[in-house]
């Protein structure tokens, strides 16, 4: 039976897709999970109510998080992805020459086993790949032990439900160093921050704490249909800095790594992607802390 899906981005927002049709229903010991069908964006996935990947426009998503990032490095071999469950994130690393070892660190095994079954399209078999390697557990308990235990590495990937939920710990100035033990000194990590315009105060915050804590921190902004908002998101690293590099030499490591199949990063239009509206920059100045 159909049914209209409803988003609740703030208490006096709400946006959806009419006529979608639940496929799947799991309350986890962690969360509820539902899969959708819809007619505007395919099949797509809820975590407690709320929007996490569709069929239709998860390569926005995924293709901003992981590429800015992994294109500042000049070589990454070994990546980490927090969250990351469906796979979407680990599918577009494996598009980079050179990467040896990607590790997702899922908390919900119910989500992996969902995904891979409805939305198949988005992991596109990234966990049969030998170089992925898929623990079950707290991301922070896997960093914790990783520190002593593991290769550093050269990208992480904060693909995470938002930090007002259960993960909220993990977007933390006190994780961030906790992550900097695992990560090589010219490692950059990328998480997403949310809509400029629903959710203007934390957005800010996360961007104070990464400052204090990172040398290095660009924003990124692109509508994401699912989110139903302008979407920013953000890379974080001491040494690397994805601005600093022209459209130039980004389609040189592009055609380097022979990735051709991107269908929304574009280094003509990279520029954009790192640049923010003078409305959007208005809106934070207010939270934002002064530059030092």
């Amino acid at each position: 039976m159909s049914a209209p899906l409803l988003f609740h981005p703030t208490a006096d927002a709400v946006y959806g897709f009419p006529n979608a049709r639940r496929l799947a229903r799991v309350d986890s010991p962690y969360q509820r999970i539902e899969v959708w069908d819809t007619p505007q964006l395919g099949r797509l996935f809820t975590l407690d109510g709320r929007p996490m990947t569709s069929t239709g426009d998860e390569f926005i998503y995924h293709e901003c998080m992981v590429h800015p990032a992994a294109l500042a490095h000049p070589s990454p071999k070994a990546a980490l992805v927090l969250g990351g469950g469906d796979g979407g994130a680990a599918r577009q690393l494996l598009k980079h020459r050179g990467i040896e070892r990607i590790v997702v660190a899922e908390l919900d095994a119910d989500v992996v086993r969902l995904t891979r079954e409805y939305l198949p399209e988005v992991h596109g078999g990234a966990f049969d790949d030998p170089r992925v390697e898929l623990v079950i557990g707290d991301a922070a308990d896997f960093v914790a032990g990783a520190a002593t235990t593991t290769t550093p590495f050269d990208l992480v990937v904060f693909d995470l439900t938002p930090p007002d939920s259960p993960a909220s710990g993990l977007y933390t100035p006190d994780f961030y160093m906790q992550l900097k033990r695992v990560m090589s000194p010219t490692a950059a990590l990328s998480l997403h921050l949310g809509s400029p315009y629903f959710h203007t105060e934390r957005v800010a915050g996360l961007l104070n704490d990464l400052r204090d804590s990172f040398a290095i921190v660009r924003t990124m902004s692109t509508f994401i249909p699912l989110y139903g908002s302008l979407w920013m998101m953000a890379t974080a690293s001491d040494t690397l800095d994805p601005a600093g590099l022209t459209a130039e030499a980004l389609t040189e490591r592009l055609a380097a790594r022979q990735i051709s199949s991107l269908k929304h990063y574009d280094p003509a239009l990279y520029a954009g992607l790192l640049s923010a509206s003078r409305s959007v920059r208005d809106k934070l100045s207010q939270f934002l802390k002064p530059s030092s």
